[in-house]
């Protein structure tokens, strides 16, 4: 019960987030639930291979490069997706970001129950 919603309130970030930013669009709400989906997806199984990849570049950086290996998963995710689009990687980037920080507020008001 706790993974459905904290994946609605991923889909409900990601529609947030699509009618704030301008190079961002999604289909509706089933569009944003599916995106939601294909999102925790790729970051369960690519974006550990792609950390283990650029694990120097994310070493000299600081971490930042985990910023550029997220806007990736999203540019990756609009290729696979026909009802999601980010026009630039740019965009991307600043999507990556702002999802974090929403995803993070929403899921702050859900409670684990860890006994």
């Amino acid at each position: 019960m706790n993974l459905l919603i904290r994946l609605l309130l991923n889909a409900l970030a990601v529609f947030v987030l699509a009618n704030i930013l301008n190079g961002v669009t999604v289909d509706g709400y089933i569009g944003a639930i599916i995106v939601a989906i294909v999102l925790s997806i790729l970051n369960l199984l690519v974006k550990p291979i792609l950390v283990i990849l650029t694990l120097p570049a994310t070493i000299v950086t600081l971490g930042l490069f985990l910023l550029v290996i997220n806007a990736l998963i999203i540019l990756l995710a609009d290729k696979l997706i026909d009802g999601f689009g980010v026009s630039s990687f740019w965009t991307a980037l600043l999507f990556s970001v702002l999802l974090s920080i929403l995803q993070s507020v929403l899921q702050s008001f859900v409670k684990d129950d860890k006994k």
